[in-house]
């Protein structure tokens, strides 16, 4: 790909607060990549540019876009005007990544679920895996509960206020090697105290909706928690559960595993990861600092 027209677009609404311009431009920087811009293509308050979805991605790419991402609520309405997805958007029915080949073909792929997948690993390689928590089955979070099946998670349960969405992760992600369960929140209690791994896939917590996504008494040292919410890095469910003792995964690994997969997939260059987690740590810091100076 030539280096001088790598031009991706965010599409999703309400992108002010998002950071994946930084991240992908002070990485492209680096890796010598002049001509690179990362921009934030806000559908927000466009109703009738997001109705004519399709028709929107063909002009961007005729005004030079090379590829893009894709986040609420555009993952599963973007799949129709694309001309291929890799295994995990099948399975899962949601597209965060969409990559165009050298003729011209738009591809789907879903970095959310990679990326998880790689931050378990990465953060959590020897955590026990009989039982876990999902709490949220949404887009994020069936993208994450496919990342626990390949993790070797062997009993995961859904937890989810909406039964039909529940009960329709639960059908993607049930195989011969996972069992997958689905419940109501009022069942967490009972789920909880039987549980290795808790994870929250839920809005709960960020800045914007205060709070925890489950009553925090029901944890023990001997959980371990993770959260897709990097805004704030430390939510107030991995505060409390690190002073509890246990292992923790903040959002901010998902979110940086999720950038290098999608660097990769939409440049064809292998980024440097360390680079980019220490980078987007110092980001997130200063942003903490600027706030609390704020108040």
């Amino acid at each position: 790909m030539d280096e001088q027209r790598i031009r991706i677009g965010l599409v999703g609404n309400d992108l002010g607060t998002s950071l994946s311009p930084e991240i992908h431009e002070r990485e492209a920087k680096h890796q010598g990549l002049d001509g690179y811009t990362y921009e934030l293509l806000d559908l927000e308050g466009k109703a009738d540019v997001a109705a004519d979805l399709g028709g929107y991605i063909n002009r961007k790419l005729e005004e030079g876009f090379t590829g893009f991402n894709v986040t609420h609520p555009y993952k599963q309405q973007v799949m129709r005007y694309l001309d291929g997805f890799s295994e995990a958007v099948d399975a899962l029915g949601a597209v965060n990544t969409i990559v165009q080949t050298e003729d011209g073909k738009l591809i789907g792929e879903n970095t959310d679920y990679t990326g998880f997948l790689a931050a378990l690993k990465r953060n959590l390689p020897d955590a026990s895996r009989d039982n876990v928590v999902l709490i949220g089955a949404g887009g994020a979070g069936s993208a994450v509960a496919k990342a626990l099946a390949d993790y070797g998670v062997k009993n995961l349960h859904i937890v989810d206020t909406d039964q039909n969405r529940r009960e329709q992760l639960q059908q993607k992600i049930s195989r011969q090697d996972v069992d997958v369960h689905v419940w109501e929140p009022s069942d967490l209690p009972n789920l909880v105290p039987s549980a290795d791994g808790v994870v929250n896939a839920t809005p709960i917590g960020m800045e914007n909706t205060p709070g925890t996504p489950l009553d925090l008494s029901l944890l023990e040292p001997r959980h371990w928690v993770a959260d897709v919410i990097y805004r704030p890095v430390e939510t107030e469910l991995l505060t409390y559960a690190a002073g509890l003792g246990c292992a923790t995964l903040d959002g901010t690994q998902l979110l940086i595993e999720q950038a290098t997969d999608g660097f990769r997939l939409l440049t064809g260059i292998e980024p440097d990861a360390q680079r980019m987690r220490e980078e987007l740590t110092a980001t997130l810091q200063a942003l903490s600092g600027a706030t609390e100076g704020a108040q």
